[in-house]
C-alpha cells in the first residue's frame, strides 16, 4: 500500500486539530440499550410470522420436523403415509437390520418402495 505524500498527511492531521468532532461518532440509544425489546411480531413478516401466529396458537411443532412417523403395514396398497405441503420430500427409513438410515426422495403420485420393502407416499397437507 502506498504511503500518503507528507504534505497530505500533514494537511489531514491539520484538519484533524481543528475540527475534533469529525473524528468523534455520533451515539444514540434505542429500545433495546433501555433494556426494552419489541414484540417479534411487530417487526416479523412472511413465512416467519405465520410460524410465529402458529407457536401462538399452540402448535409447537409446525413443519412435522421432531414428529417421527412410525411405519403403518407398508404395503402398496396401505402405504405409510407421510404429510407434505410439497410436491416432494426427503425421507429416511431404519430398515431393520440396517445400521444406517435408508434417505430418499419422496414424490407425488404413486407410492414408492424402499429397499427393505415398506412402501412410502406424500399425503398432502395445508402449507402454513
Amino acid at each position: 500500500m502506498a504511503a500518503l505524500p507528507t504534505s497530505c498527511f500533514s494537511i489531514f492531521l491539520q484538519i484533524l486539530k481543528k475540527c475534533p468532532k469529525l473524528s468523534c461518532r455520533n451515539f444514540s440509544t434505542t429500545k433495546a440499550c433501555l433494556g426494552e425489546m419489541n414484540d417479534p411480531m411487530e417487526h416479523a413478516t412472511g413465512i416467519e410470522k405465520r410460524e410465529l401466529e402458529q407457536w401462538k396458537a399452540g402448535n409447537k411443532d409446525p413443519w412435522l420436523l421432531d414428529t417421527i412417523i412410525k411405519r403403518g403395514p407398508g404395503t402398496k396398497e396401505q402405504p405409510t403415509m407421510i404429510p407434505s405441503a410439497f410436491s416432494g420430500r426427503i425421507i429416511g427409513c431404519a430398515c431393520k437390520g440396517n445400521l444406517f438410515v435408508n434417505w430418499m426422495w419422496l414424490e407425488n403420485g404413486a407410492p414408492k418402495r424402499c429397499e427393505c420393502g415398506f412402501y412410502f407416499q406424500l399425503k398432502e397437507v395445508k402449507p402454513i
